[in-house]
């Protein structure tokens, strides 16, 4: 049975190319999910997936580096499939993981993989730097400002409003609010206890 896996890194990427290629491919079943692929992050339609396989299966991918962003990540799932007796595929750089070239095929595109994405990460840090050295500063921007800050903090000082309405007024999430106070978390568990 072929059994695919199909994984985009934001929410704002689609899935559709990788599953028109793997229903292209004839897979039985696709599992899907928008989750970043760094290192050693969990995935849990990658771990839904490796549980779904029988000896015999072969696991799909569209792309190698959709298995993961690590060489030795993906080498240690290719190898536990080995054990497990399913076989390994990806549609894009097309291997056999059953024969010793196939092995070495994959290692050299999971260093390629790897060693181009470490490019990449070097690249933005040095962009991120000569930014910050022209005065601008990368990331989202905040979610409240000094003045929302100080008013979340005096409305709690008053002790008479619940985080929930404090929140609502500074329009930000309980969560957000926690992030930017987590002493009223802090104060909310006590009273629950």
């Amino acid at each position: 049975m072929l059994i695919g896996y199909a994984r985009v890194s934001t929410v704002d990427q689609n899935l559709d190319m990788q599953r028109d290629a793997l229903m292209a491919a004839g897979c039985d079943r696709i599992f899907e999910e928008k989750k970043s692929g760094r290192a050693w992050s969990k995935r849990p339609a990658l771990d839904a997936a490796l549980a779904f396989l029988r000896p015999e299966d072969v696991l799909v991918v569209w792309k190698l580096d959709r298995l993961g962003r690590s060489l030795v990540e993906m080498m240690l799932t290719i190898d536990g499939l080995r054990r497990e007796n399913v076989k390994f595929r990806s549609l894009t750089e097309v291997f056999d993981s059953e024969t010793s070239q196939g092995r070495y095929f994959l290692q050299m595109q999971g260093a390629s993989a790897e060693y181009f994405l470490d490019l990449n990460r070097e690249r933005t840090m040095e962009g991120l730097k000569a930014a910050l050295a022209r005065g601008r500063k990368g990331g989202r921007p905040r979610k409240l400002s000094d003045e929302d800050i100080k008013a979340g903090q005096a409305l709690l000082a008053a002790g008479n409003i619940s985080v929930a309405d404090i929140a609502k007024r500074l329009k930000v999430s309980r969560s957000v609010f926690y992030e930017y106070f987590p002493q009223a978390r802090a104060a909310s568990t006590k009273e629950k206890a």
